[in-house]
């Protein structure tokens, strides 16, 4: 008998599949027009909607086919010639890579490394918008490229992380925006647009995505594993008032403004339910209220632990049921692959759930250009690895962490210290030459580090590095070396602080100082010193470092964060005045005394009569080691508010009816019962003189403050309502608008999470200065 002769389009179709797979540096895509399998398909075709194209996809998909793609690790479909997918990918402050779990991203290839970014919570205290946009863009940008070499099966990144830093302790503060929640709001549309391919205004992101972001970890997520209790089974109990004004909001901003096309939920549940499994939280707010179009995924093994951690599932299918119901889409784990089937075989889940998902799924996935054919001859595809760790993103990462970096003191001026007149140089302590230390936790591997030992040794040739300790615990001192090499230098430079030993993932401190061997070295070293010493702390969270403050053998103190590769020369730079720090505090430094506030305790507001302080710069009124928005600067700034027109805000257009009596007795209108018009209407414009005092051009933070006559019941003691970055040369000044809207800036919750404008004077203020606005209902 003789053998049949393979088809024409057989051949070309396994020709064209050899060329692919030896092709390494072809990136995974669907819809390959040379295919002739998939030519035909609706889900191929870029003139219908992607609405129209997802329909017609999941329509050819069987049960098992479906239940496949509900996990992190989709598998291929290769009968419809879909490659399969990773949904984790990490770009928390750079792309990251995390050896110990499948992602998205890797660096095995022709790209190496990628730009390692400060970690968040210094790339913050530059309270500069435009300056956070440009590090997403520059995350995306790298990320596509990474992709576009052949090293990416995913383009989903999970971050950022814009959970309120409610607790000094918590391990993951590091990874945050801070502890308010403007800030916090305002740096997820700024990277969650620059990441995408969105402008720094918005507005132009359309259909295609650079990179997806995703806003984590919805809601009241702030505790990790603190003396027994730990994020799995840690029931927060939140008041509505909380949510409305400190939780909730940074995730709107996220979503309305900077239009993320993801959201995580988070392992702890809010007030008895699981985040992950609350249909109010997940279809409800965020896709009903705040009109979320994208993916929603679990935490890691976030499913499974709501069966068998917090018991709130009685079975795995529950569990299951529980969380597609609720409006989750994606699972990190296994727990949907093993128990789909079963909950729909036991009736607890129809497929139209399934379906529902894997709809938002895969639009994220089209949205991302993964389904129009060869990526190369797309928006985005002409992004090359020369644009990974390129010389401009390596500016930026230098940038970033000059305009983060604190100075917190700085008596007699010691520095900068002069060039010319620094001859030698003892730089000390288990800081000063970690490069990984620099970078803090979800790192990927950097272009190039600068240690600060190496930054410094630039500046200075007679530089004399020792660790002082074997760790930052300084379990092993080695006081009597690190003594003897500062008392011969000029100068000493102390970098010392904290680490991922002592504050990370799955570990809160329990402790706000330094381990207190590595306070005695500082001690020890800074009283041997011919002059007063610069301590550099290293560290994510605030620290007590209150024996420094008032140490006259500390003359300077820097606080730098975990300030990325580029962190070393940006020290180096400040220290020897070649850039004039301007970075303030994001979050408040409290007393050790703090610790004993349960960090389970999700007020945040005081309760006087229980001894219960509050949280944050906005209700606690406790004693500070800094404050919030604290910084200094070579220069000296003054501020002037100019006249405004009228400082009245009047409310009563029309709304007698919508008047509300309380027992204050202030009155109140709630803001939702205003409408567009009128709070358009009373906007008006605030503007600010500033002036550099100083000898050196210096770019200056002005953070814009308001406050009520009337305190007390519940209401802040301050509120951040605008900030702006300036920069300013020696004497000059500027005036700086502010555009103060009244529905937005003068609002405040109340008990019953109803945001609302009370009567009566508030008072804006930027430093020593304050300017009344009366509201009149």
């Amino acid at each position: 008998m003789k053998l049949q002769s393979p088809s024409l389009l057989t051949l070309i179709y396994i020709s064209s599949l050899l060329l692919v797979l030896a092709d390494s540096t072809q990136p995974p895509f669907s819809c390959d027009t040379s295919d002739p399998l998939t030519k035909s398909y609706p889900f191929c075709k870029t003139t219908l909607s992607i609405n129209q194209r997802v329909q017609d996809l999941i329509s050819r998909l069987t049960l098992d086919e479906k239940i496949s793609q509900l996990v992190n690790s989709a598998p291929a479909i290769p009968r419809l010639g879909i490659p399969d997918y990773e949904w984790w990918s990490e770009a928390l402050h750079g792309v990251a890579y995390l050896s110990s779990v499948s992602q998205g991203m890797r660096f095995n290839g022709t790209i190496q490394s990628a730009t390692s970014f400060p970690q968040v919570i210094l790339t913050v205290a530059s309270f500069d918008a435009h300056l956070w946009y440009r590090i997403g863009q520059a995350i995306g940008i790298e990320a596509r490229a990474i992709y576009n070499a052949g090293q990416a099966t995913g383009m989903t990144f999970w971050a950022p992380n814009i959970n309120i830093y409610r607790d000094p302790r918590w391990g993951r503060g590091q990874e945050t925006p801070g502890e308010d929640p403007l800030v916090t709001g305002k740096y997820a549309v700024s990277y969650v647009r620059g990441i995408q391919g969105d402008s720094f205004e918005g507005g132009k992101l359309g259909e295609h995505l650079q990179a997806s972001a995703c806003c984590k970890h919805f809601t009241a997520y702030d505790l990790d594993n603190w003396k027994g209790v730990n994020r799995f089974v840690f029931n927060a109990k939140v008041t509505l008032q909380d949510l409305a004004d400190t939780y909730q909001p940074p995730f709107q901003s996220c979503i309305q403004q900077g239009k993320a096309s993801g959201i995580m939920c988070a392992y702890n549940r809010v007030n008895g339910v699981p985040n992950c499994a609350d249909y109010n939280l997940l279809s409800k707010t965020a896709r009903g209220q705040w009109s979320f179009n994208g993916y929603i995924t679990s935490d890691c093994d976030a499913v499974s632990i709501i069966h068998e951690e917090q018991g709130y599932a009685k079975l795995p299918e529950d569990a299951v049921a529980d969380v597609l119901k609720a409006g989750m889409d994606v699972n990190c784990g296994t727990y949907l692959k093993n128990y789909t089937k079963s909950a729909v075989k036991k009736r607890k889940l129809p497929i139209s759930e399934i379906d529902r998902a894997l709809h938002n799924l895969f639009s994220v996935r089209m949205r991302l250009g993964l389904f129009n054919g060869n990526p190369v001859k797309q928006p985005f595809g002409n992004i090359g690895s020369d644009q990974v760790c390129s010389q401009k993103h390596k500016n930026l990462a230098l940038e970033a962490a000059c305009n983060g970096i604190v100075l917190l003191k700085n008596t007699d001026k010691l520095l900068p210290l002069s060039k010319i007149k620094t001859t030698s140089l003892a730089v000390i302590g288990p800081n000063a030459n970690s490069a990984k230390t620099l970078l803090g936790n979800y790192a990927g591997p950097p272009c190039k580090s600068v240690t600060p030992f190496q930054g410094l040794q630039s500046y200075v040739k007679d530089t004399r590095y020792h660790p002082g300790c074997s760790a930052v615990n300084c379990s092993s001192a080695l006081t009597a070396q690190a003594v003897k090499i500062a008392k011969g230098a000029d100068h000493v430079v102390l970098v010392m602080g904290l680490d991922q030993t002592q504050e990370r993932e799955d570990h809160d401190r329990v402790d706000l100082v330094l381990p207190p061997t590595q306070q005695n070295l500082i001690s020890s070293v800074a009283r041997a010193a011919k002059n007063p010493v610069i301590l550099v702390l290293l560290s994510g969270g605030p620290v007590d470092i209150t024996f420094a403050k008032y140490d006259q053998h500390i003359g300077s103190i820097l606080w730098s964060g975990y300030p990325g590769e580029a962190g070393g020369l940006a020290l180096a730079k400040i220290i020897f005045g070649d850039h004039n720090p301007g970075g303030r505090l994001p979050v408040t430094w409290y007393p050790q005394s703090y610790i004993k506030v349960p960090m389970t305790d999700m007020r945040m507001r005081p309760e006087p009569s229980s001894g219960y302080p509050g949280r944050t710069y906005r209700f606690y009124q406790g004693p500070k080691v800094f404050e919030f928005g604290y910084g200094l600067s070579y220069s000296n700034y003054s501020y002037e508010f100019l006249p405004v027109t009228q400082n009245k805000v009047y409310l009563n257009n029309q709304l007698s009816s919508q008047m509300v009596e309380n027992s204050n007795p202030l009155r109140y209108k709630p803001v939702s019962e205003m409408g567009t018009e009128l709070c358009d209407k009373i906007k008006y414009p605030v503007t600010v003189r500033v002036q550099n005092h100083g000898e050196m051009a210096g770019k200056h933070p002005l953070l814009l403050f308001v406050r009520q006559a009337k305190t007390g019941n519940g209401r802040p003691v301050k509120q951040l309502v605008a900030f702006q970055s300036v920069n300013l040369n020696a004497g000059q000044r500027a005036d700086i608008e502010f555009k103060l809207s009244p529905c937005e800036h003068l609002r405040t919750a109340n008990e019953d999470g109803l945001m609302v404008i009370e009567e009566g004077s508030h008072f804006l203020s930027i430093g020593d200065k304050e300017s009344e606005i009366k509201v009149v209902i």
